[in-house]
């Protein structure tokens, strides 16, 4: 069996051991570090998608993904330096610059990622005047309700249904600002194998993907826990 080698890195000025293999996110975490990231999570392959959890390293022309980017002998690291925080700021503004739901009528406010990420920066109204990504609200399936005018296409939910579903519902498709998660050729989610399995729901950081009201515990009485 070959030997797992320990690397040994320096981050925000302290010097840590991690294992060979470990992403710069890892290492943080293990070390009491918080990056934030709306896109990673810890039973999905990283992707690097959002940006958020950008970081600055020695010898590199440009800050780096930690979801993604695996550390190194030597590596030095800082993850909060100003050029980070920064960069992190102008990142969270720009989603919500696009981003056009209403927090206060957003049933997953409280356990949104986005906006506690946004009030951890301490970012308030974006700067940037932005096209909106608007969308009608899709309930026709049962089991599902998507409101893509808050999708942050973070792929949580894509690779979710791939990779712990196994199911392969969800897709990417169009270029740029018009990018958005799809369910076939761009139709309404009308799948059999798209039921109960709230893998995608749980997993989403913002108020996209939610459970229909009639469906589930305030069917029986009971209101309706929405996971985070």
């Amino acid at each position: 069996m070959r030997k797992i080698e320990k690397i040994t890195v320096t981050i925000d000025g302290s010097q840590v051991s991690g294992c060979e293999g470990m992403t710069i996110l890892e290492l943080a975490q293990q070390n009491g570090i918080d990056i934030p990231t709306l896109c990673h999570s810890p039973e999905l392959t990283p992707i690097g998608a959002c940006r958020i959890c950008v970081v600055a390293v020695e010898g590199s022309r440009t800050l780096v993904g930690s979801c993604h980017t695996p550390i190194t002998q030597g590596m030095v690291i800082y993850t909060h330096s100003p050029k980070v925080l920064e960069t992190r700021k102008v990142i969270v503004e720009l989603l919500l610059a696009s981003h056009c739901g209403s927090c206060y009528m957003c049933e997953k406010a409280n356990v949104c990622q986005l906006r506690k990420i946004a009030a951890d920066l301490e970012v308030g109204l974006p700067r940037f005047q932005t096209r909106k990504r608007y969308y009608p609200i899709e309930d026709v399936s049962p089991y599902i309700q998507r409101d893509l005018s808050k999708c942050v296409l973070c792929w949580r939910c894509v690779r979710a249904c791939n990779e712990i579903a196994k199911q392969n519902v969800f897709g990417i498709a169009y270029r740029g600002f018009n990018s958005k998660v799809v369910v076939d050729f761009d139709q309404p989610i009308d799948k059999e194998v798209c039921q109960d399995c709230n893998v995608c729901i749980d997993i989403c950081p913002t108020g996209a993907l939610s459970k229909p009201r009639e469906v589930g515990e305030e069917k029986k009485g009971r209101p309706l826990v929405i996971s985070s």
